[in-house]
């Protein structure tokens, strides 16, 4: 799928692939946005670069059954997320649930190198299958890294690859900025 001609209206992108899922429900000024609400939503979170990276070349068809199986994987990931260190036991057997469609297929090359290539039931269940996975993988990494934004009126998660592990806003120009100007008027105000 190629890249889409309309950008990308999400506040923060680039995340690792099960938060960039995530990602796909945001609020701003205007109110409360979902991307997988509209038809053209799914096709054009299958065309970011975040997907692409993880798809590769693969024909993923932007159908009902495609954005199911995606918003099942989101909904397990809000409860994850929502409860560190206490996983849910539902919320794990639906992300097991759709791994069980898809697996990681080793193999060397005719020169001998290894490889591994994303094998899944149907290419409808591909894009949820690699969320799942990119979430099995943060939670192998760095569990600790994966953190909400510090503004409470915020819905966005982003993986913490600062030095020292200290970031809380999902954007400094957003967010981060905002809750400083916040700050900066309730000094000024009692003074």
């Amino acid at each position: 799928m190629p890249p889409s001609p309309v950008p990308d209206p999400r506040p923060l992108t680039g995340e690792p692939l099960a938060l960039d899922l995530l990602n796909t429900r945001w609020i701003d000024a205007e109110g409360s946005h979902d991307l997988l609400d509209r038809p053209d939503g799914l096709a054009l979170w299958l065309s970011t670069p975040a997907v692409r990276e993880h798809l590769g070349s693969a024909q993923v068809p932007a159908d009902r059954a495609a954005l199911d199986h995606l918003l099942r994987v989101r909904g397990a990931l809000d409860v994850l997320v929502a409860t560190p260190g206490q996983p849910d036991p539902a919320a794990l057997a639906a992300l097991n649930e759709v791994l069980a469609y898809g697996r990681i297929r080793r193999s060397l090359d005719t020169d001998g190198r290894p490889g591994s290539a994303v094998e899944v039931e149907d290419a409808s269940w591909s894009p949820a299958w690699h969320a799942a996975e990119s979430w099995l993988r943060l939670m192998d990494d760095r569990p600790d890294r994966v953190r909400p934004c510090a503004n409470d009126e915020c819905v966005l998660h982003f993986y913490d690859v600062s030095k020292n592990g200290t970031r809380r806003w999902c954007s400094m120009a957003g967010c981060g900025n905002r809750a400083k100007a916040q700050r900066h008027y309730a000094r000024h105000r009692t003074a």
